[in-house]
């Protein structure tokens, strides 16, 4: 199983530069690269490999005038760009052979995107030094904040800028296998809503933190500043960086909250179950903006990929189950009912059900999970006699009290 850490870095003043450099040359070739292509298809012609690019654009371009400059970073660095542009035409020929979803065609890059990356591979020699720096060719060793151990030895580095100006190492590795957790007992399934994130089968339920909404009234008054100051000026930019933090900041505490409950919940139980939910047709709604808070689709991949790292069992029911309809008691569907109805009772067992709860019970049992609701808020109504149980029996005979015959 590949996974992806990142770490922060910290580069100095002249660093830096190199490394805006390094992502400026990285860019230049991306885009000369696709422009070529472009050219070609317009014109009739075969696109041209990237063999016969790297030398166009990379080995002949350097003794030129224009493009002297692309000798100041590594070679290595500018041949990546210009694969990750044929796989970026590879991944778009598949979605419209429909080998994969659809995604579109590569778009040239431009220097005011809020990412921008450059990978170093094995042949740009770049290490990790015995101080615990990342030695990157022609740009020097950065300093790394290492928060975790490496579980084996990359092949491969990514420096990434984000919109908030900071620098991250990326790093993707293979895990080893032994990372089983023991098994256990318990079986969850999980509702996953707006007012609680997070409502389990065993009756949990689990506050929703909604971070954008408490970074609101910060956000509003970055924003404003923004709006006032000249386009094009050093202030402006000045501005757009804490708009961006301000950002950064709420996604990284929801993106801390969703690792910290997956961990979890995927350590405690041996199997989890969730609702297949369409988040683009609900980010469309006038919850749009609470939906997008949650952060559901990037829960459900950590919980994903969390089970199958640690040897636990991950289900996803389909988004057409009717979880909030049918009793966990008997089964009986009792038909759609509105948002703000958050109790209700069921006419066949008369059971009164939580409805979140009895939804997260009921996504357990379509997964195929031994859940029951035994510690869930559903307790049992008042249930009628049968007709013929009614009344007091005299020589053998039924006599019905209180029932009217119709």
């Amino acid at each position: 199983m590949q996974l992806r850490y990142s770490f922060r870095l910290y580069p100095n003043g002249p660093q830096r530069s190199a490394l805006a450099r390094t992502f400026g040359c990285s860019r230049v070739v991306y885009n000369d690269g696709l422009r070529a292509r472009e050219t070609a298809r317009a014109a009739g012609g075969p696109f041209p490999k990237t063999g016969d690019l790297s030398k166009l654009l990379i080995t002949e371009a350097k003794k030129t005038g224009e493009r002297a400059w692309l000798g100041e970073v590594s070679a290595v660095v500018l041949q990546q760009s210009l694969r990750d542009l044929d796989t970026a035409y590879r991944n778009f020929f598949d979605g419209l052979k429909g080998k994969r979803p659809r995604m579109g065609a590569p778009r040239f890059k431009s220097r005011r995107d809020n990412r921008q990356t450059v990978r170093f591979t094995a042949n740009a020699r770049w290490k990790i030094t015995t101080g615990k720096d990342l030695s990157l060719p022609k740009i020097g060793d950065v300093r790394v904040k290492w928060s975790r151990t490496l579980p084996s030895v990359p092949s491969t580095v990514t420096v990434v800028k984000d919109a908030a100006g900071r620098y991250f190492a990326s790093f993707v590795v293979e895990t080893e296998p032994g990372e089983v957790l023991t098994e256990v007992t318990p079986e969850v399934g999980i509702d996953l809503g707006l007012t609680h994130f997070a409502i389990l089968s065993d009756g949990t339920k689990i506050e929703s933190p909604r971070f954008l909404r408490r970074a609101e009234k910060k956000l509003k008054r970055e924003q404003r500043r923004l709006s006032r100051k000249a386009k094009g000026s050093g202030n402006r930019t000045k501005a757009r960086t804490k708009v961006a933090r301000a950002h950064a900041r709420v996604a990284d505490a929801r993106r801390e909250f969703h690792h910290q409950l997956s961990t979890r919940l995927i350590r405690e139980n041996q199997a989890v179950a969730v609702e297949d939910l369409c988040v683009k047709g609900l980010a469309r709604t006038r919850m749009a903006k609470s939906v997008h808070d949650a952060g559901w689709s990037a829960f459900v991949k950590m919980l994903e990929y969390k089970a199958a790292r640690y040897g636990r069992t991950f289900v996803r029911i389909g988004r057409f189950e009717p979880t909030s309809q049918v009793c966990s008691q008997c089964g009986v569907k009792g038909g759609p009912k509105p948002l703000h109805v958050r109790e209700w009772e069921c006419g066949a067992c008369g059971a009164v059900l939580d409805r979140d709860i009895n939804a997260a019970v009921n996504v357990a049992k379509a997964a195929g999970l031994a859940v029951s609701a035994c510690g869930a808020r559903v307790r049992p109504g008042l249930v009628p006699a049968q007709r013929g149980e009614a009344g007091t029996h005299r020589d053998g005979q039924t006599t019905v009290v209180g029932i009217p015959l119709l």
